[in-house]
């Protein structure tokens, strides 16, 4: 049984309290399951996480969002072929959006020691963090996730062996902090959804 199925497809789930106490510990890489620290960076990032067991739930989760922010009949950014069904499900227009209310995208991994998620040209092109919209989805899979950044270059060298990806870079902070914080000096904090789904 996965990790996700275990906090979210049980119904004998312990108390909100008990999971807090259990997600407050010191995260280590040799005490903790990899997709465990993810999410726990993750959310602690200011990132807004979903699981789903299926493609099914993404597309229930990715409309609960879209009546949630009031994003129907909005211009999409969206440059990856699979996820077009679901705008074109929900009427989004994404041919050359002129002013984009969200980004809609894959990613090429999720990184658990820092609770970032990777991007490359494959799914926003040239475009920089800061160029993009506040708003943005990412569509992921559970075997997305890796330990370290390191790791996310490795697995991209692994998988496009030929037609190499440029623009790689990663999305970690998903809100504004009150306070200046020097450790997001040149940062764009985003309003990020995960929808994860599970593929283990």
């Amino acid at each position: 049984m996965s990790l996700f199925r275990k906090f979210f497809g049980s119904s004998n789930l312990s108390s909100d309290e008990e999971k807090e106490t259990e997600f407050s510990k010191p995260f280590t890489e040799n005490t903790t399951a990899i997709d465990e620290l993810f999410i726990h960076n993750f959310k602690k990032n200011g990132g807004k996480f979903l699981y789903c067991e299926n493609y099914e739930e993404v597309k229930e989760q990715f409309e609960n969002i879209l009546e949630e922010n009031d994003w129907f009949e909005s211009e999409v950014l969206c440059y990856d072929p699979a996820l077009v069904s679901m705008l074109d499900d929900n009427k989004l227009t994404y041919n050359n959006p002129k002013n984009p209310k969200f980004v809609l995208a894959s990613c090429e991994n999720l990184i658990a020691d820092e609770g970032s998620i990777l991007f490359s040209s494959k799914q926003i092109k040239q475009h920089k963090p800061n160029e993009l919209p506040e708003n943005i989805i990412v569509v992921a899979k559970t075997s997305q996730i890796i330990g370290e950044k390191t790791d996310g270059l490795s697995a991209i060298k692994r998988k496009y062996i030929t037609d190499y990806p440029t623009n790689i870079t990663t999305i970690k902070y998903f809100r504004k902090v009150k306070e200046e914080d020097f450790t997001q000096y040149g940062s764009s904090a985003k309003n990020l959804y995960l929808l994860l789904v599970e593929d283990l």
